[in-house]
């Protein structure tokens, strides 16, 4: 039977050869050739918790009496009595949200940073817009073409490898659109391409070129952009099935457990990851948001076990690791009536790694006061996304143009990154 990578060889590169073949057949032949050992990266994570979450849940400023004027059903404290129910203190003039309790240990390590009061700086309360802007980098500004993780790759100005640029999601990211080669899957162990007709390749080979090609354009030829047939032969050296995650890690039973386990797969594997996507659903809490036993409080305690399972299984690795999350925008200062918060503007995120500034509270935030809330309802924006990214593209990728990464941006990086 023919093989792919015979077919790439022979026929795609015979014609680049002879200059008949087009551009993509180019790339196609070029991405055939057997890869180089990869040594170890540096790679950045990302999750994105999309429908927004509350900051001000997660992460509660410890001012108890506003709080509770204008969350009377929400409000939380960080005292005693309060027993399972109460916040951590973080010592910051903030509490974290029992629902994070596995990230604890890595505030108290130091590991863990939290940056509030942060977001976009344009003022749309669109899910839709709002993502698209903080995925493509360009607040304000629709149809940009790439996203800001694809840029990142293309900065990096390293050898292209099918798994460079990897989204456990079930469709490709906004933030990984672009020129750049990413792939997109859900789950490793059933990733492979069947060509149309594929039965009958042997076949078409028999009819020569223009048979297979007219088989294969459909899959082979538009999907060269993502490499992915090579990631199959190099998946196929590694025992996806059977991973076992190392140092006792446990990860939940759940789409988010599942992508954060297959990314730290690929790390441990050396296939060359720089940049890894995740995402975690479920953070517009109109009704019924709860405290400790509410949607909340279940989405948090996913993304902190998460979180914890794969610092905790990538052991010796973690040095290589950067995570950070982020949300398109925060919740109103204020709780609605249907026990929930509406649609506001700057939220918090969290960062971790080894060379993290952690145990601190980064960025400016506010007190609750309504005349310091933006359009007297939210929690403002006091740091632009850009400059927290930028920060980590930066001092942990080694990226040093700003201006590419995030366009029309002259802001200065938040330091939250020890040197």
């Amino acid at each position: 039977m023919l093989t792919r990578r015979v077919f790439l060889k022979s026929g795609g590169l015979a014609l680049v050869t002879i200059g008949a073949g087009p551009s993509f057949l180019e790339r196609a032949a070029l991405a055939a050739a057997a890869p180089a050992p990869l040594r170890r990266r540096k790679v950045l994570v990302t999750i994105f918790q999309r429908g927004a979450m509350d900051g001000m849940m997660a992460v509660t400023p410890l001012d108890e009496a506003t709080l509770r004027q204008l969350r009377p059903r929400l409000a939380m404290s960080a005292a005693r009595v309060a027993g399972a129910d109460a916040l951590a203190d973080l010592g910051a003039g903030c509490g974290l949200h029992p629902g994070f309790a596995a990230l604890l240990p890595f505030w108290q390590e130091r590991r863990l940073a939290i940056v509030h009061a942060v977001g976009s700086p344009d003022p749309t309360r669109s899910h839709f817009d709002a993502q698209d802007y903080m995925e493509t980098g360009t607040p304000g500004r629709k149809g940009t073409p790439s996203g800001w993780l694809n840029r990142a790759v293309g900065l990096l100005g390293h050898d292209r490898t099918p798994f460079r640029a990897v989204a456990m999601t079930p469709s490709m990211p906004r933030s990984l659109y672009g020129e750049e080669p990413a792939v997109a899957v859900t789950n490793l162990a059933d990733f492979r391409v069947r060509l149309p007709g594929a039965d009958q390749v042997a076949a078409a080979a028999g009819q020569g070129f223009e048979a297979l090609y007219e088989r294969t354009s459909q899959s082979l030829l538009r999907n060269t952009g993502t490499e992915t047939f090579e990631a199959i032969d190099m998946l196929s050296a590694t025992d996806v099935a059977h991973y076992q995650p190392a140092n006792g890690a446990v990860y939940p039973k759940s789409p988010l457990g599942d992508a954060m386990r297959q990314i730290a797969l690929l790390i441990k594997s050396d296939v060359g990851l720089e940049v890894a996507f995740a995402e975690s659903g479920g953070w517009d809490t109109h009704v019924q948001q709860g405290t400790v036993n509410g949607t909340f409080f279940r989405r948090a305690q996913d993304l902190g076990q998460s979180i914890n399972a794969f610092w905790t299984d990538l052991g010796d690795r973690q040095d290589d690791v950067l995570l950070t999350t982020m949300t398109e925008f925060g919740r109103t200062a204020r709780e609605n009536g249907s026990g929930g918060t509406d649609h506001g503007h700057g939220s918090c995120l969290f960062v971790l790694g080894n060379h993290v500034d952690g145990g601190k509270v980064h960025g400016q935030l506010p007190t609750l006061h309504p005349d310091a809330l933006y359009e007297g309802r939210d929690l403002p924006v006091t740091t632009d996304f850009r400059a927290v990214f930028c920060e980590l593209a930066g001092r942990h990728l080694g990226i040093k143009n700003d201006a590419a990464l995030f366009p029309d941006w002259t802001g200065r990086r938040l330091p939250i990154l020890r040197a």
